[in-house]
């Protein structure tokens, strides 16, 4: 086979996996691997810090909730931690996952003679855990865009993190000028306050959407409607996690570390330096 052939051939089963990986990603995100029986809160305001529930479900592990605020891990963002409440007791949230379409709460320590199925319980999320995760989220967005916009690199794998976040992306040329030049553009766009929105878009109208026709047709035909993060001009794409309101919010983008995995594969470990001023924070009603 030609050389260029070969390349074709590759730089197409490339896209065809970072497809299929995204694909993977919202379906996990947005629960749609089984029926869950727990409205999530967080995907209309990624803001609430608290809620009230009832425990619709009690596990070996933890507890299953007929609504919650918490993140369960998925999409390469963890999930959140945080405090379940009853009567004035609490009990830790370590982590929140979604098993069989379910999503559970796993508790530490003594809780099972405390709380049973029916019980109504109020669960409050570590917020400053919360907002980082956010900031880091949105970040790892306007990198996407711009590496791919820039250099036509696809993401290959990202992993969220509260101080160090990893980013996986495919690049020709393994030259650290240049992806510094491109996060800089990343930061200058980030400084310029663009909105951050939530919207749900049915299967159908996807399907005849440039931007998101081939993430649409590999969706199985039990997802009707896609949850769609658009960050002003920057960026839109299907999305599960939690975002924040405006990119001035993010503060700025630091390159910690580069590295060469071979061949087109390249990764960057990135941290976030606080916004200049202050986030501004959804007030409390």
């Amino acid at each position: 086979m030609p050389l260029i052939q070969l390349k074709s051939l590759l730089l197409f089963l490339r896209t065809l996996f970072a497809v299929f990986r995204n694909a993977f990603i919202i379906l996990v995100s947005l629960g749609l691997f089984g029926d869950t029986m727990t409205e999530l809160l967080y995907m209309d305001d990624s803001y609430l810090k608290e809620f009230n529930a009832r425990v619709a479900r009690v596990t070996d592990d933890g507890i299953v909730l007929d609504k919650t605020v918490f993140y369960p891990q998925g999409g390469g963002q963890p999930s959140d931690t945080g405090k379940i409440i009853k009567y004035n007791k609490e009990f830790e949230v370590e982590k929140v996952k979604k098993v069989d379409g379910n999503v559970i709460h796993f508790l530490k320590g003594e809780w099972k003679d405390s709380i049973k199925e029916g019980d109504e319980v109020k669960g409050v999320i570590n917020w400053e855990r919360r907002y980082k995760l956010m900031r880091m989220h949105t970040a790892a967005h306007v990198l996407s865009s711009v590496f791919n916009k820039k250099a036509g690199a696809l993401i290959t794998g990202n992993q969220l993190d509260f101080e160090k976040s990893r980013f996986d992306f495919n690049l020709e040329d393994f030259d650290r000028e240049k992806i510094l030049s491109f996060v800089d553009e990343v930061n200058r766009l980030l400084a310029e306050g663009h909105e951050v929105s939530i919207s749900y878009l049915p299967r159908d109208d996807a399907l005849k959407d440039p931007e998101l026709v081939k993430l649409a047709s590999v969706l199985p035909p039990a997802v009707k409607e896609l949850r769609i993060v658009t960050i002003g001009s920057i960026d839109r794409q299907c999305d599960g996690g939690t975002h924040v309101k405006n990119t001035k919010e993010v503060g700025r983008v630091v390159v910690l570390k580069m590295e060469n995995k071979g061949k087109n594969n390249r990764r960057l470990y990135f941290g976030l330096e606080p916004p200049a001023e202050q986030a501004v924070e959804k007030p409390t009603l």
